[in-house]
C-alpha cells in the first residue's frame, strides 16, 4: 500500500477545521460560564469555557458522591445562567458498572437542587465505550445545553478518544462535563480538571444540613491559575457562594522573621 499523501491528509484536517469553524456559536453568544465567585472565575478568565470539555474528579473513592452532586449543580447552574441553553436539556450518561458502583440519579433530589426532572435525560448503556461514542455524538447535538459523561474505568477513555470529545464539544457549543472515578492525573485536552472534595455543609440556622459544601481544586486551568475554593449551592437563587471556614483558624502568616532579633539575642545571651 503507498504512503499516504500529504497534501491529502492536510486538505482533510483543513476541512475538519472549517466544519468546526461552521459550527462554532454566534460572537455575541456567551463564551464562558460565570460561576458567581469573582476569584474563581477571574481564574477561569470568566467562567468554564462553553463549547469544551472539563474534567472532575473525586479526591478520594468517599468523595464520589460530592464530585457527582457537583457535576449535577454546574450543568442545573448553565441551564439557569446561559442564555441559548434556557430550553435545552441535560444529558446524563452513565455506563452500567458507574451505575452499579455509585448508584443512579434521585428524582426528588434533582429537583430540590432546582432542576425539573423532565429536563434531565439519563442513558444507561453496556459499556463504557458505548458511553464515550454516544458522549461524542450527544456533544454535537444543539438541542443539548449540558452533557454528562460519568465513567468508571478509564480504559475507554484513552488520549484519541478525549481528544474526539473535546473537538465535539467545540463543534456543538455545549458545555461537556466528563465525571471520571478514578482521580489518576492522565494527560487530557480538558480545558479544566477539577477534583471536589466533601466538606462539612453550612449550618440552616434550624438544625438542619444546610446548604452543601465542597472543597474544588483546580488542578488544570488552560486559561489561567490554578487554586483551591470551599463552595456552596444556593438552591433557591441557583448560585454558587465562597463559603466560610468551619472552624475558627490561625491567622495567616506575615512576611515576617520567624521571632525578633532581640528574641535570639535573648537565646545566645542565656
Amino acid at each position: 500500500m503507498p504512503p499516504p499523501d500529504p497534501g491529502e491528509i492536510l486538505r482533510a484536517l483543513r476541512s475538519r477545521v472549517a466544519a468546526l469553524e461552521a459550527h462554532r456559536p454566534p460572537p455575541d453568544a456567551e463564551s464562558a460560564l460565570a460561576l458567581g465567585v469573582p476569584t474563581l472565575d477571574r481564574a477561569l478568565g470568566g467562567g468554564l469555557s462553553l463549547g469544551a470539555l472539563h474534567e472532575i474528579v473525586p479526591a478520594t473513592p468517599l468523595d464520589l458522591g460530592a464530585a457527582a452532586g457537583t457535576v449535577l449543580v454546574l450543568a442545573v447552574h448553565a441551564l439557569h445562567r446561559v442564555r441559548r441553553f434556557a430550553h435545552r436539556e441535560i444529558l446524563w450518561i452513565q455506563p452500567e458498572l458507574a451505575g452499579l458502583e455509585a448508584g443512579r440519579l434521585y428524582g426528588p433530589g434533582v429537583a430540590e437542587l432546582g432542576l425539573s426532572p423532565a429536563r434531565l435525560i439519563e442513558l444507561r448503556l453496556a459499556s463504557e465505550r458505548d458511553g464515550a461514542f454516544a458522549m461524542e455524538e450527544a456533544l454535537q447535538c444543539r438541542a443539548l445545553g449540558v452533557v454528562v459523561g460519568e465513567f468508571f474505568d478509564d480504559r475507554a477513555l484513552d488520549l484519541v478518544a478525549l481528544r474526539r470529545l473535546s473537538l465535539a464539544a467545540t463543534a456543538g457549543g455545549g458545555l461537556g462535563l466528563l465525571l471520571r472515578h478514578r482521580a489518576e492525573a492522565l494527560a487530557s485536552p480538558a480545558a479544566t480538571r477539577l477534583e471536589i472534595t466533601a466538606a462539612p455543609g453550612l449550618p440552616d440556622g434550624f438544625g438542619g444540613l444546610g446548604q452543601p459544601t465542597v472543597l474544588l481544586s483546580l488542578e488544570r486551568n488552560r486559561r489561567g491559575p490554578t487554586g483551591r475554593w470551599r463552595l456552596t449551592w444556593d438552591h433557591h437563587e441557583h448560585v454558587f457562594r465562597e463559603a466560610p471556614a468551619p472552624l475558627s483558624v490561625a491567622a495567616a502568616a506575615g512576611d515576617r522573621p520567624h521571632r525578633p532579633d532581640d528574641a535570639e539575642d535573648r537565646v545566645r545571651t542565656g
